[in-house]
């Protein structure tokens, strides 16, 4: 049995997905992006500012999926540009205090609505 996770502090699916999908006492979240949750509008112009809206979004969804940061074994990571990496790991180990997930992070041509980050978490809870 697969339950939709839905924050309403966190962006509103902008297709045909869900936020997070728990199955069991894992959670699977949709890639977030640096939208402002109210507004639908991205949030900065640079790595660190959308890094950071995306990662208050991905913490949102988690939180109403039950689960934190701290629960997170595997993220995804899209960036527009990989010469953006150090920075945005700089706003990322703010997030992931305590050991940090296993982690892919790729470099892609092109994200929705041209952002420059898109985070993805597996987490057990």
């Amino acid at each position: 049995m697969r339950d939709a996770i839905k924050s309403n502090n966190a962006p509103a699916a902008i297709g045909p997905y869900s936020q997070a999908i728990r199955h069991g006492n894992m959670v699977f979240t949709s890639g977030q992006i640096p939208l402002d949750p109210s507004s639908g509008a991205i949030v900065g112009s640079d790595i660190r500012t959308q890094t950071e809206q995306v990662l208050n979004n991905l913490q949102a969804v988690l939180e109403a999926a039950g689960a934190g940061f701290d629960q997170v074994v595997k993220t995804t990571c899209f960036l527009n540009d990989m010469n953006d990496f150090a920075p945005f790991n700089e706003v990322y180990q703010r997030f992931f205090t305590g050991t940090p997930p296993a982690r892919s992070c790729v470099a892609v041509e092109r994200l929705p609505k041209d952002v420059l980050v898109e985070i993805e978490a597996v987490a057990i809870i």
